[in-house]
């Protein structure tokens, strides 16, 4: 049985008319904020004190009102409330799973001339970590065939500030912000069932949307704010190659690959963009990724799919395939979702493959499904939001250029 709630966090303010009239300062740099300071008459002999002030509030004390800051002038916070936003988006619903998977569809405001959008964000808890699962794009450009965010369109892509507000919003819920209250009505886990991890593994390409991924997981990995250790953060994506270089130079965190074939003629069918990186171009960008070993490997995911990809000769295959790159794979169950044309593997197939790749050497946990009730499992994320027409796409493009 899955529970259906309204949430909003209290004293967090979502209207959606002053998110888009004045813009927000979450998920900004340092420098950004300096130059928003400056803009606005902060002296620059104060601008580094006052950034500091403002990162510790924002991403240590987590608050979303000027008003809470408490060591910055009365003055200053009226003028900074006047020309800037520090507000959550609006939580439209949330979900419990009878597992105990949260999932929020959040809201955020128009950008320019575009339109309202909503995105699903995932919080697994599990013993002695939790993890949040987050998107990075509304809706997505792949069309994986197997996967039901694949069926909703690219509308456009997220803002680091949005991809952070997923964090700040998950965070919120859970109570899990020091020095804070717990607010009225939040979710409160069980002792050790805060957010722990984040995994870009939500809706979207991450690497389709590099440079606002890149900034929101700086920010997040900052030892000075949300300081997540960079190993606790993984970034997904299903093999854009030349954005996997970048990933490893400049933003370090842990890779996963959606795999899900071990020959290019299915890998083209299950994963479109195999046609325009290949296998053979993939693996070489995974064995060149930087700081691999047995301690820092890369997450090969693998969707079972019943007849599809899951034969033992399958299994041999992917043994090959990784040989040399530190890896994991992650044996994932097909998630089911309205108007699929996939089974799931039989669970003795599954144990079968899992075994081969065991004894190569290689951990193949298979992934326990989880949320599955309120499509919260992997490959089931998908939001309502319409495709922008367009000229709404050009114009918000333009201005976000």
């Amino acid at each position: 049985m899955s529970i259906s709630y309204d949430l909003k966090p209290v004293g967090v303010a979502a209207a959606a008319d002053s998110l888009t009239a004045r813009p927000s300062l979450v998920g900004k740099s340092r420098e950004e904020l300096g130059t928003a300071l400056q803009a606005v008459g902060v002296p620059e002999r104060q601008v580094r004190m006052r950034v500091s002030q403002l990162w510790h509030w924002l991403y240590v004390r987590g608050v979303s009102s000027f008003a809470d800051m408490a060591n910055i002038s009365a003055d200053l916070r009226e003028k900074l409330a006047a020309h800037f936003s520090v507000a959550r988006p609006e939580i439209v619903t949330g979900q419990i799973s009878a597992d105990g998977t949260r999932k929020w569809l959040l809201r955020f405001p128009p950008r320019g001339a575009g339109r309202p959008v909503e995105v699903e964000t995932v919080y697994i808890p599990e013993e002695g970590r939790g993890t949040l699962c987050i998107s990075s794009q509304v809706g997505c450009t792949l069309t994986c065939s197997f996967c039901h965010t694949g069926t909703q369109r690219l509308v456009r892509n997220l803002t680091a500030e949005e991809i952070l507000a997923q964090l700040l919003v998950a965070r919120d819920c859970l109570g899990d912000f020091p020095g804070k209250d717990t607010p009225a009505g939040a979710i409160v886990p069980e002792e050790g069932r805060k957010i722990s991890n984040i995994v870009m593994m939500g809706m979207g390409e991450p690497l389709y949307n590099f440079d606002a991924v890149k900034q929101a997981l700086l920010i997040a990995s900052d030892g000075e704010g949300l300081s997540l250790s960079k190993r606790r953060i993984t970034l997904s994506t299903s093999g854009i190659v030349p954005e996997i270089y970048r990933a490893g130079e400049e933003i370090g965190v842990m890779l996963a690959i959606s795999l899900h074939a071990v020959s290019n003629p299915l890998r083209d069918m299950l994963v479109p963009i195999n046609k325009k990186y290949p296998l053979e171009e993939l693996m070489e960008a995974c064995r060149q990724y930087p700081g691999l070993s047995n301690a820092r490997r890369i997450t090969f995911e693998y969707v079972m799919l019943k007849d599809v990809n899951d034969s033992v000769e399958d299994a041999r295959k992917l043994v090959a395939l990784l040989k040399g790159i530190p890896a994991k794979i992650n044996l994932i169950p097909f998630n089911p979702w309205p108007g699929s044309n996939y089974q799931c593997s039989d669970w003795e197939q599954i144990e079968r493959f899992a075994d081969i790749v065991n004894k190569a050497g290689y951990a193949s946990p298979v992934r326990t499904p989880r949320g599955r009730d309120i499509l919260a499992a992997c490959g089931q994320l998908k939001s309502q939001s319409e495709r922008l027409r367009k000229t709404e796409r050009q114009a918000l493009e333009k201005e976000c250029a």
